[in-house]
Formats: structure tokens, sequence, C-alpha cells
């Protein structure tokens, strides 16, 4: 069954799919069920000759704010396991999921990840509003990113887990080493016109243009040789892998799944037992203002 917060739209005649995140009211985060859809499409396209280009964007004005975290647990499957005061549907809570099911989730989550920064087809994002964790993620493994000045970028995850994600070769090569750190070990979300100078993207354009370029680099690229286009894909990834990801595949959930069985002091920000106490909406305001450190 096909989850309706994922558009998908072909152009035959100019080579060109448009997939559309349509989760706005979310900010186009994604659960489970949106980025199995997701990449069920993605998958189709690949098997289909006439598509070149895959344009990914978002409705409402927003690219991604990444995984859906109202329910963290959820992406570990719903067959919770209870805790030792009593059982599931008793009252008690769900204790949080084994490192072997961490591991073996993690796996397959991140194998999304790599399918898409392998994928055989150009993508192109257009990216507006908010690329937050995996909607960032999304935008760095593009081929082409088309970003708003105004679009708020960054990693604020981690200020739940700390830098312990599993993407730290991804944000070292495409993010440099210094800016990666910057922005791994503080969580600051920032504007895209402040990384404008550094060609971390495409093209940092004026918000409202970011739709045209994005449309204007998709039809661009459909023109080129589409087995052409394939080899060079497939050449760019075997360099990336020698010269920046060597063991990335292995490395990027053995780090995230480690990194989520952390342990917080007294005096730390924990935002699952936040959200336990206060719901998920009070618990990223109290992130917000655990974080937020004025300016000298």
């Amino acid at each position: 069954m096909s989850d309706d917060r994922v558009l998908i739209e072909r152009d035959l005649a100019t080579g060109i799919a448009r997939i559309s995140l349509n989760n706005p009211e979310r900010r186009n985060s994604y659960d489970p069920s949106m980025r199995e859809q997701l990449g069920s499409y993605l998958d189709e396209i690949a098997m289909e000759d006439d598509i070149k280009v895959v344009l990914l964007r978002g409705e409402g004005g927003v690219f991604s704010t990444g995984a859906d975290m109202g329910n963290a647990y959820s992406w570990y499957g719903d067959d919770a396991e209870p805790d030792r005061t009593g059982g599931v549907g008793d009252g008690a809570r769900p204790r949080r999921p084994s490192q072997r099911r961490r591991l073996s989730v993690d796996r397959r989550t991140f194998s999304f990840y790599h399918d898409f920064l392998g994928y055989s087809k150009v993508i192109v994002a257009e990216v507006s509003g908010f690329a937050l964790g995996g909607g960032f993620e999304l935008a760095l493994m593009a081929d082409i990113s088309v970003v708003g000045r105004e679009t708020k970028v960054g990693m604020p995850a981690t200020r739940f887990l700390g830098p312990a994600l599993g993407t730290l070769h991804l944000f070292f090569y495409r993010l440099g080493p210094m800016l990666a750190r910057r922005m791994l070990l503080t969580g600051d979300v920032i504007p895209a016109s402040d990384l404008a100078h550094l060609s971390v993207f495409t093209e940092v354009v004026d918000d409202d243009a970011v739709g045209a370029r994005a449309d204007w680099w998709a039809r661009k690229v459909a023109r080129m040789p589409a087995d052409g286009l394939v080899m060079a894909k497939e050449a760019f990834r075997l360099v990336e892998q020698m010269q920046g990801y060597q063991g990335e595949e292995v490395a990027s959930y053995l780090f995230h799944a480690y990194g989520t069985n952390l342990q917080f002091e007294a005096d730390e920000f924990n935002f699952v037992k936040e959200r336990a106490q206060h719901g998920a909406r009070r618990a990223f305001e109290l992130r917000d203002e655990h974080f937020d450190i004025p300016e000298p």
C-alpha cells in the first residue's frame, strides 16, 4: 500500500521524475513508512530507462526536517519489550531496544542512505525552509543541491545524543573537518547563506528562486546521454569510496547503534526523558532553552 505522504510525478518527455515529501504539517519529517515509500519509488525509477533525473523536493515550502523523533522507538518496531516492572499493556513503559535490535535496524536504515548516495540516476535537490537531520544529509548527498539563502540547515539531533551519528564520513568529506566538527559538536542550526562561500551546495540562491533553479538544473542534466550519466555516477562513487568513505558502510550503523545507548549525567539534557515527562513539543522547547548560550 502506497503512502500518500510521498508523491511521484514522471515526465517522460523531459526524462525527469519529481518526488515530493508531502508531510508539511510536520515540516516533511519522515517516519519508517515514508522512508520505505521513498526508497520504493527510487527503486522503481532506477529500472526505468526513460528517466534520467530525480528532482527531490518538499511540499509546503520545506525540504525536510529529517527523521520524525515524535516516537523514536517506532523506528525499532511496534513490538515493544516490557521492562522489569511489568508487561506491556498494564501501564509499564517499554524499555529501550536491545543493542541487537539497534544494530539490525540501523543496518537496514543506513542501507537506504548508502543506496541514495550511490543512486544510478542524477538526483537534484530543491531545498527550501529547513534541511535538518536526515533532510540535511539528503541535501548533502544529492548530486546537485539548490538551496535557499534563508534555509536552516544542521544536525540538531546531536543535542539529543552527542555527535555519535552514523554518517560522519559524509560530513567530513562534504563539509570539511572544521565545519563538520563545529556543526556536530554544537548542534547549531544555521542559514545556508553562511555556507555559500564554501561551495557545500551547488547553488545558494534567493528563496523565491529555488524551485525555478532546481527545475532548470534538472532539465539541463536531462539533456545528457543517459548511459554517460550512469557511468559518471559510478565513477564518482568509486572515487569517493576510495578517498572519503572507506569502511563507511559498516562504520555508519555501528556509530549510530552504539551511540544511541548513551548515559546522561544529572545536569545534561536527556530528550527521551523530557519527552516522556512533558511530551515531544515541550521537550523540543526545553532542548532549545538548554542549549541557548548567549554570545559574548
